[in-house]
């Protein structure tokens, strides 16, 4: 298949450290592309990809030191597709709702996959007004709030199976990755450590609009000498960083749409505790591959009983089912029912 994707230009894909939905995006363009796929990728210019690459910017907008402002190039960037459009036999959007007027005037089949929250009010009403275009969610959790919308599937995020390797002999610390906003919670993830006297590696990003609420909030408990905040990092020092934790801690406080950290772990058979909000029962078997907790009280006592997870178990589960061609493999059964339905019989 000729297929078309369509990335956020606010990072690179994949991004230089922290951007979810710019790493899941190249993870399902390679994996196409080595299925034998003719895969065109737009996106910013400094992104790697085995695929045909569209630069749109001469790289990601969040690090270009010029502030380019983000509503003007991607508008360029939905006209630069519409333009290429009759090339594709899919076009596989992942920016949001920029596209949705455009796959209207659009011959070729579209279809967008969300990436985050979708529980704001604004919504219901632009889903209504755009109900025909197909949509993807990205776990069942995440489409609750939208059920009206055209959802041709859900389709859980994939790794390629090399990314992270399994790490049996964990060390004796808990792991904490992400970004420090409220709803991620890393407070609660401090008093878990402390609870069971256990040191925590907290690897977390911080944006300008939490900064306040990390000095305010998160920084004063980082004097505890149980606690160590190593800042953001890179794809390259995730694997040892979660793989040698006894647990990643996800104690968050939001109706998460997938979060990716978990199956990263799972990829490095590491168990995840986490609150059951959101995707999480969808993505963690509890007792299996962690514990899914609802308060402080389990999320210790899943803690301190970590050792009951067999960690071989999680890698195991990561590659039947998080897989980066399993992925692939689902969205392209999306692709192929959306190119059909085009086609007269």
């Amino acid at each position: 298949m000729k297929i078309a994707q369509v990335a956020p230009l606010y990072e690179s894909v994949p991004p230089r450290a922290y951007g979810g939905t710019e790493r899941v995006v190249s993870y399902l363009t390679e994996a196409l592309v080595e299925m034998g796929h003719d895969v065109t990728l737009f996106a910013s210019g400094d992104s790697v990809t085995q695929a045909t690459l569209v630069p749109v910017v001469k790289m990601g907008l969040r690090l270009d030191p010029h502030k380019p402002d983000g509503l003007i190039w991607h508008t360029i960037m939905m006209d630069m597709v519409l333009k290429a459009a009759p090339d594709f036999d899919i076009i596989h959007f992942h920016i949001d709702v920029f596209q949705l007027a455009l796959a209207r005037q659009c011959e070729t089949p579209c279809l967008s996959t969300p990436h985050g929250r979708l529980d704001l009010p604004d919504l219901k009403p632009l889903f209504r007004r755009f109900g025909s275009h197909p949509m993807v969610s990205i776990s069942n959790s995440q489409r609750a709030p939208v059920p009206g919308a055209n959802w041709r599937a859900t389709v859980h995020h994939g790794l390629p199976l090399g990314l992270y390797s399994l790490h049996t002999e964990p060390q004796d610390y808990f792991a904490f990755v992400g970004r420090i906003s409220p709803e991620k919670r890393a407070d609660r993830a401090i008093e878990i450590a402390r609870a069971c006297g256990t040191p925590l590696r907290i690897a977390a990003k911080v944006d300008v609009a939490d900064r306040a609420y990390f000095e305010s909030k998160i920084e004063p408990l980082l004097d505890d000498p149980l606690v160590t905040f190593v800042g953001e990092i890179g794809e390259q020092l995730k694997n040892d960083f979660i793989g040698n934790a006894k647990a990643l801690l996800m104690p968050i406080d939001w109706p998460e749409p997938f979060g990716l950290v978990m199956i990263e772990a799972l990829a490095c058979g590491t168990p995840v505790i986490a609150y059951g909000q959101g995707s999480v029962p969808e993505i963690i078997d509890d007792g299996v591959t962690g514990f899914i907790v609802h308060d402080q009280e389990q999320a210790i006592a899943a803690a301190k009983n970590i050792d009951r997870i067999d960690r071989r178990r999680c890698r195991q589960v990561f590659e039947q089912r998080f897989a980066a061609r399993v992925m692939a493999r689902q969205y392209l059964d999306v692709y192929r029912q959306l190119v059909d339905a085009r086609i007269p019989a």
